[in-house]
């Protein structure tokens, strides 16, 4: 399953980091994808969406789905 985020406090790279640290170890075994410039974030290995929304948000962001 693919889950896709709109992310707009995302802005810079260390956001990025952020955002993928925080999913990854809220969900090990998934693969993030972010793009600062559509603030887009794509996860994929899990159908989980609470718990990846939880972990964004508990990092500081504000991910809503797209």
């Amino acid at each position: 399953m693919v889950l896709q985020y709109q992310v707009p406090d995302m802005t810079c790279g260390h956001c990025v980091k952020t955002i993928t640290g925080a999913v990854t170890t809220a969900v090990p075994g998934t693969a993030v994808q972010a793009d600062v410039a559509t603030h887009r974030v794509t996860v994929t290995g899990t159908d989980d969406k609470t718990i990846v929304e939880n972990a964004i948000r508990e990092a500081g962001y504000s991910p809503t789905p797209a």
